[in-house]
């Protein structure tokens, strides 16, 4: 029950940074993380849980835009680690942007670094969390960027706010999930739960007493700042009997959007208005499960948490906890969208638009210098001789960009990149189109999959360059839906589809005045997506698939930004601390 009173006290700081006055001037704030182990009891298991300052989830990060931050992170357990703060620009700072082997070496055991950075031009909500295996498992957090001016959603008494965090429990060591999946060349074990918070909710074994629940007040209006932080799943999320309103997606606002559910990729986030309009002394369900695309098993489960209204009658017993629990669980049919409603989540991701106020306006490029086109695929492999693989038709499960299966390299590819000393680390010759053409989304999903080839490779760009990335599904093994993440850079999603994209036809089609601006996006399962990209952050950036699985099996790349001409638009130095391979 310790991470309930973690819950309390985060969710006062939070309010309390929204009532304090927006600052004249920005500061510099400090965080100290200790990556260690935690015995957390869950689902009638206590197991050791990577942890953060002994909490899981981790500690919010509440700054203001426009501040200097510095987060030392002292690793305390055997493994190496890092932490990617998501979402966060990292102008000329690719030094603390955090993958392990693209922007640093890893921090070694008993060895800390501290990431520096400014937070600049951007506000709202955000995330942290593991770049290093499948650590983000449990180490994760919030990222919270309070604006300097008022929210541009006025006219609500807003009262509070309230931060949903959905991730994944395994009652398995994760480290060894994931080293069993590249052993066999299978797919991984699934999840044994879903959680709000930390907790999972009255619906799995042992876990009635681990529920994250909210008190509101009747008649006021909350700020939720929902983050999926699940490693392998995108969900769905609603709150029974309330109407969400969406205003802003990934640190930007938006257009006011209503809806009755949410679907969030992991790595997205969605903040929403409610409106506590429903009497005092209620209670509602906030739940969340799977969106669910692909062929694969997954956990096919329900987390559950509760909106409770101050102002309660009758005093509380187990049995009318019970009743009360049973009741309200009945309306979780008309909150949440079917596992399999692609249409629901079509129609969701459509609705969200740019604010492109005159405050805020939508700085897509309508025009490009570069174009890449890259197929997004989940590859069979033939099975090394004198092995066994588990795989389907007793091959091998990787994944691939352009037939690609990304590889880190054993150093830091940033670091080589600035030290000119890339021989043996990587190469700048990602195929800037599929270097087959086929009909990517019609073919047989086994018969005509194919091997890919690894390596280590990215593309280049001029600093200042409007470049323009359609990523193409493949129907190999599956058509999936895939949440694609960039680094360094927010990107507009231009344009989508269902089937092949057309080169001739679908641009026409674009979006170029108010496009969602994000920094992950799910490429829709059997289509295409395309995004733009302001290209004016030096250093080198990672591109990968959100599903943590899949970027185990190699769906990523990466990309150079060269420096631009003047001093202030070139990587900054090194800092003395990185750590060293």
């Amino acid at each position: 029950m310790e991470n309930l009173g973690f819950l309390i006290i985060s969710t006062f700081l939070l309010i309390f940074a929204t009532l304090l006055p927006y600052p004249s001037a920005s500061t510099t704030r400090r965080f100290h993380f200790n990556v260690e182990w935690k015995k957390v009891t869950r689902l009638c298991h206590t197991k050791q849980l990577l942890t953060v300052n002994g909490q899981y989830p981790g500690p919010t990060v509440a700054v203001h835009e426009g501040d200097t931050v510095e987060i030392k992170v002292t690793n305390r357990i055997a493994q190496n680690t890092t932490i990617h703060w998501h979402g966060l620009r990292q102008y000329r700072t690719g030094w603390a942007d955090g993958p392990a082997y693209i922007t640093q070496c890893p921090i070694r055991s008993k060895q800390s670094y501290t990431y520096r950075f400014k937070v600049e031009d951007q506000r709202g909500t955000l995330l942290w969390h593991a770049h290093h295996s499948w650590q983000r498992a449990s180490v994760y957090g919030a990222f919270i960027i309070y604006p300097r001016q008022p929210y541009p959603f006025s006219g609500s008494n807003i009262q509070s706010e309230i931060p949903i965090i959905l991730g994944e429990w395994w009652n398995d060591d994760v480290d060894m999930v994931e080293k069993e999946m590249m052993k066999t060349g299978a797919g991984a074990k699934v999840s044994d739960a879903y959680t709000l918070n930390g907790l999972p909710g009255p619906l799995y074994p042992c876990s009635t007493k681990d529920t994250f629940t909210a008190t509101v007040d009747a008649g006021k209006t909350y700020i939720l700042r929902v983050i999926n932080a699940a490693l392998n799943n995108e969900l769905f999320l609603a709150v029974a009997n309330h109407t969400l309103t969406v205003v802003e997606v990934d640190a930007v606002y938006t257009k006011p959007v209503h809806t009755k559910a949410i679907m969030i990729a992991p790595g997205q986030t969605t903040t929403f208005l409610l409106r506590a309009d429903q009497l005092s002394g209620g209670e509602f369900i906030i739940a969340a499960t799977p969106y669910v695309t692909s062929v694969f098993p997954f956990n096919n489960s329900t987390a559950f948490g509760f909106l409770r209204y101050s102002g309660r009658s009758k005093p509380e017993n187990s049995e009318n906890t019970r009743r009360r629990r049973r009741l309200t669980a009945m309306s979780t049919v008309a909150a949440l969208p079917n596992m399999l409603d692609t249409k629901f989540a079509t129609k969701f991701s459509d609705s969200i638009k740019s604010l492109g106020s005159a405050e805020y306006p939508c700085k897509v490029p309508t025009k490009i210098d570069k174009r890449v086109i890259t197929t997004i695929s989940l590859n069979l492999q033939d099975c090394p001789p004198n092995q066994t693989c588990e795989g389907y038709a007793g091959k091998r499960f990787f994944a691939s960009m352009n037939n690609i299966s990304f590889i880190r390299p054993p150093m830091s590819i940033l670091e080589s990149y600035y030290k000119k000393q890339s021989k043996g680390v990587f190469s700048l010759d990602f195929p800037e189109k599929p270097p087959n053409r086929f009909d990517f989304t019609g073919v047989d999903p086994v018969s005509e999959n194919m091997n890919t080839e690894f390596g280590t490779k990215l593309f280049e760009v001029e600093f200042g360059s409007r470049l323009e990335i359609v990523f193409q599904g493949t129907s190999f093994l599956n058509i999936e839906n895939h949440p694609l993440h960039v680094h360094g850079h927010n990107f507009f999603v231009v344009g989508r589809g269902f089937g092949n994209f057309d080169p001739e036809k679908d641009p026409k089609r674009y979006n170029l005045v108010d496009p969602p601006e994000r920094n992950t996006f799910a490429v829709p399962t059997g289509g295409w997506a395309a995004i733009r990209i302001n290209a004016d952050n030096p250093g080198v950036w990672f591109i990968h698939c959100h599903l943590e699985q899949h970027t185990s099996w190699g769906l990523a790349m990466g990309f150079i930004v060269k420096d631009g001409p003047l001093p202030s638009q070139t990587l900054l130095r090194p800092p003395h601390d990185l750590p060293q391979c």
